[in-house]
This record gives structure tokens, sequence and C-alpha cells, in this order.
């Protein structure tokens, strides 16, 4: 950049006097005139000059600032996903096409019994994702499905907490179903009013799949148009590798990955009453006095608030569970995902393993967190 020129100071001393005849008077006047103003233009440049230079380094200081601002900005849109410049993940919803989330730095301290079979993956709340294991390809999920229906419900009809929600009476068809040997279902009465919230509870705790069903009706008037929601809904949070084809998680053909269901599970307990539902220890169907407990036996035990199961010999053994971990005095939400546990087994065994699984490393975690928090 070239230096600022120099402006060589005009001869300000006065001329000797003259005659007074009228040329040499317009003479002086006009060099009078001259020298006034040339005071004038030197005082200004001078009182300017600082001002100047200040705008010159603003010009240059706003073309390195303004590229800056839009890669913020590009950063913010990507919805709290990663920080600007850090790398660290937050947690929350990645956008459809997004990264994956950056494994947060304590993660690598600590020593977590990941399952030797199918995947897993487990993050925490202000902290971001402690890892995923295995081979994310999608497979078949059972009833771990109806998270996804439980969270389109809520989107469709949203409640308050504590409330009960819309009233849904229950069809035929649910009715005919509530008896099943070859599915999990909870008996509803056809004609019966119910809450929302008391439906949800049904579909939740018991895993009733004729329950799941009928909240798919009431709110799209078939299953299919329900089904095309949650791929909606999947791909709207970034579930790259799901593909729903029913409500319940009958069907093996509804596949996805453990990365992809930690995801959903993120975004559905922000809801306050999604997290009521599935902390509920059990529940009572109304008309019939059948109680029903939670079959997810990890609840209430080394910090358990929820999530879901689901086994079937395809899927084997799923559960997405939440717990809580205080880490420097901030009690924080960890949500994990553990699927296809002893695949091709009967349900029972591959629940078994899939519990097994998640206890073990909810308990590492609870147990390294708050200390491996220190030494990051």
């Amino acid at each position: 950049m070239p230096d600022t020129p120099t402006v060589p100071a005009p001869d300000l001393t006065p001329a000797p006097p003259s005659a007074p005849d009228a040329g040499n008077d317009h003479r002086g006047r006009v060099r009078s005139c001259f020298g006034s103003r040339l005071r004038l233009r030197l005082r200004l440049w001078l009182r300017l000059r600082p001002r100047l230079r200040l705008c010159s380094r603003l010009r240059l200081r706003r073309s390195v600032l303004v590229p800056l601002t839009a890669a913020a900005v590009l950063v913010a849109g990507t919805g709290g996903w990663y920080a600007a410049g850090g790398g660290r993940s937050t947690v929350g919803p990645a956008p459809a096409g997004g990264p994956e989330e950056a494994v947060a730095p304590l993660a690598a301290s600590m020593h977590l019994p990941w399952p030797r079979e199918g995947q897993a993956s487990v993050a925490v709340e202000g902290i971001g994702s402690l890892g995923t294991r295995g081979e994310q390809r999608p497979v078949p999920i059972a009833s771990v499905t109806k998270v996804m229906t439980a969270y389109v419900i809520l989107k469709d009809h949203p409640m308050r907490a504590d409330a009960p929600g819309a009233t849904v009476v229950a069809d035929r068809r649910a009715a005919d179903e509530s008896y099943s040997s070859v599915e999990t279902t909870a008996p509803v009465i056809a004609g019966r009013e119910y809450t929302q919230r008391r439906l949800l509870e049904l579909m939740m705790v018991p895993s009733g799949n004729n329950v799941a069903r009928m909240l798919a009706r009431w709110d799209a008037g078939d299953e299919k148009a329900f089904v095309a929601k949650m791929n909606r809904a999947a791909a709207g949070l970034g579930m790259r590798a799901t593909t729903y084809t029913g409500v319940s998680g009958m069907e093996a053909s509804t596949r996805s990955t453990a990365a992809d269901q930690l995801r959903l599970a993120r975004a559905a307990m922000k809801d306050p009453v999604f997290r009521q539902v599935v902390a509920t220890a059990s529940v009572t169907a109304p008309g019939v006095g059948v109680t029903f407990r939670n079959t997810n036996k990890l609840l209430g035990r080394d910090g358990v608030i929820g999530l879901k199961t689901g086994s079937s010999t395809p899927a084997g053994g799923n559960l997405v569970w939440a717990t809580t971990q205080e880490v420097a005095g901030v009690s924080r939400l960890v949500l994990g995902v553990v699927l296809h546990q002893r695949a091709g087994t009967t349900p029972a065994e591959g629940s078994a393993a899939a519990h097994e699984a998640s206890r073990a490393l909810i308990t590492a975690i609870r147990a390294e967190l708050p200390a491996a928090a220190k030494r990051a």
C-alpha cells in the first residue's frame, strides 16, 4: 500500500508592502484571498487526516468481516450442530444431509463396554457424542418404531405437560385387535372415549401395536398416510438411513440405524409430554382393569427415565434408553441406542441381550463421565 503523500505547506509569509496603485492593490487582494483559502484548506486537511486513516482501516476490516459473517451464518444454519471453529458438537438434531456429530474429546479417556454385536450410539446433552459402534447399516428395529409414531402424533396434536390431550374414540378394528398371540397389544373397547395421553401410554408402556395403528388412523385417516408422515419427519431430522413401512414395528422392512434413532430420541425428548409418557412405570387399561408394567426393565434404576424397547426374531433385541447424570454440578441427559442384539433368536433372548448391553453402558458412563469431564 503506497505511503500517504506529503502535502507541502504553503508559504504564508506576508508580501512586503507596495505602492497603492490600482494594479498592486488588486493583486494584493488576490494574494490575500488565495492565502486565506490555502490556510483554511490546510487546517481542514490536518484536522481530517486522522479520520481519513480510520476510514481506510475500517474499509479494510469490513472486507475481512463480510466473509467471516457469512461463514458464521452458515454455521448457525446447521441448527447448533457444530460450534464455529471448534469442532465440538452439541446435542440436537442435525439437518438432512448434514455431517455426523463429532465425538466429544472427553470420550477418548472413557473405556465404555460397547456391545460386541449389532450397533450402538450414545450422546450426552450439552457435551456431545460418546461414540458409535458397529456397522451403521439399516436393520429392523421392531417396536422402537413407536418412538417415531409418538413423535409425529405429538407434533400434529401438541399437548401441555400433565394435560390429558384430545379425546379419541376407539374404533372396532382396534378393539378386535386387542388380544393377539402373535404381537403385543393393549385392550381397548370399541366406541369408548380415551384421552390422547392414555393411548400414548398404552402404545409406549406395554407396546400396544393395535393402539399405534388406531392413533395413526385417527391422525391421518389411514395408516399409509401416517407412514408417509413418519418418513417425512425422519428426513427432516436427517435420518438418512431410515425407512418406515409401518407404524408399530411389526414389519421387518422398517429399518434404521443406532445413529439415526439417537437423532430421533434427542428430538422426541425435548417434548415434556413425551418424556412423561416414556417415564411411566405402569398403566391401567380403562374399562378393563388390566395393569401393564413398562417393558423397559431398566426404568427407575441408575437414573433411567425411559425410553423404548423393541424385539423380534429378525430385529433381535433393541433398546433406546435415557438416563441422567450430574456433571460438574449440572444434571445431564444421556441418551443411548442399542440395536440388533442376538438377531435370529427368540424375542425374549434378544430383549435380554439388549437390556444387558444397555445396562453395562449406562453403569460405565455414570461412573466415568464426571471424572472424564474434569480431565477434559
